[in-house]
């Protein structure tokens, strides 16, 4: 047995664990099974294990708590179980090592980072001295999805907390997350008048046109320089070609760096007009993820990990993202840092892979921030 509690190998048979239970949002009984393989794994730890029942057609919650400093501020780690990828895709990307790489349905978005920051905790039980700070250890059901069965329970147990630790990947080889962008979202409803293609389309009116007319008009508003982008990413409408198309449906997805940015956007993209008489178009949609910018109390708390990893021997550096997380709803009054997850790349791919030369120094910089948080 290795003497090394982070030795990579070690923790990277856990992830394997945690990674070939298949667990897409849509699919509760797989992420409650999941979330009963992480449960077990608390069954030694002094901790207790909180199960919130899944609603709406989603999977369970589970709250690890520290059976030290409960009651008063401590440090809050955000995970999600949930995954992108369907069922039946570990057939398409099965756990494989291959030299630094290890590859697996999100094993990099998040399985990985999750389980590093599950394996710190392991450890700190088995040290003799308690740290200064409990630690609650939230896992979620539907992260991938905007978190809407969620969302509560990580703002009330982000307001009790001092620190907010988000297990997120690493993005760009290492970089850890210090700000993201909020997130709207909309569907975009069209409904015109159908008729004969060949012999009567001057009785049509069509709802695909009309649709063509408002993805224009979205499109306009990208701004690349200014970090905005608008995305139609899905379309449907119509049934035959030779019909006029009776309806058009969309679903569009705004990311922006600001607040004032969404309040500006969010009633300039639900107030947009059909430009065809006949012709109706409804949107609907609000902000999914309010923006996470960087605050002065997540300034020193991403400066305290920086000089944990420089003692272990790598540099940290931040970066801004445009995908959004569970930190988003921590981030305005809780002093919280992302990203904290592995290295790799290719979230949501058929190439998913962490980097496993990132395990250990990731894993120590968790236990670390565990350790010395106060």
């Amino acid at each position: 047995m290795s003497s090394n509690p982070f030795e990579a190998a070690m923790i990277l048979d856990g992830i394997r664990r945690w990674v070939e239970v298949e667990s897409p949002t849509e699919r509760p009984d797989q992420v409650n099974k999941l979330a009963d393989l992480v449960a077990e794994g608390y069954r030694d730890l002094s901790a207790s294990v909180e199960r919130v029942a899944g609603r709406d057609d989603r999977g369970d919650h589970l709250i690890a708590r520290s059976s030290w400093g409960q009651g008063v501020p401590g440090i809050l780690v955000l995970s999600h179980l949930d995954t992108v990828h369907p069922m039946g895709f570990i057939k398409r990307l099965p756990f494989k090592v291959e030299g630094d790489k290890a590859f697996g349905p999100g094993i990099y978005d998040m399985k990985g980072g999750a389980y590093l920051a599950y394996h710190a905790f392991r450890q700190i039980c088995a040290d003799d001295v308690r740290p200064p700070l409990g630690i609650t250890h939230i896992y979620v059901s539907d992260e991938e999805i905007g978190s809407p069965t969620s969302r509560a329970l990580i703002e009330a147990e982000g307001r009790k907390a001092k620190y907010v630790l988000v297990t997120e990947p690493a993005r760009d080889g290492g970089k850890i997350v210090t700000g993201r962008k909020c997130i709207a979202r909309f569907d975009v409803f069209i409904r015109g008048t159908p008729a004969h293609a060949g012999a009567r389309p001057e009785d049509g009116c069509s709802a695909i046109r009309e649709l063509g007319n408002v993805i224009q008009a979205l499109e306009t508003m990208n701004d690349l320089q200014r970090g905005i982008t608008v995305n139609v990413g899905v379309v449907r409408g119509g049934t035959r070609p030779n019909v006029i198309p009776e309806d058009a449906y969309a679903e569009v997805d705004m990311r922006v760096p600001t607040l004032a940015d969404a309040h500006k956007l969010v009633p300039t993209i639900l107030g947009i007009k059909s430009r065809t008489k006949g012709v109706t178009v409804k949107i609907t949609g609000e902000l999914n993820r309010p923006p996470y910018e960087k605050s002065s109390a997540g300034a020193a708390l991403y400066q305290h990990a920086k000089e944990i990893a420089t003692e272990l021997g790598f540099k940290l550096h931040d970066v801004f993202s445009g995908g959004g997380s569970d930190g988003n709803f921590t981030a305005a009054h809780t002093a919280t840092l992302d990203g904290l997850g592995v290295d790799g790349k290719g979230a949501h791919t058929h190439y998913e892979q962490l980097y496993i030369s990132s395990i250990e120094p990731r894993a120590r910089l968790l236990y670390r921030l565990y350790q010395t948080l106060q």
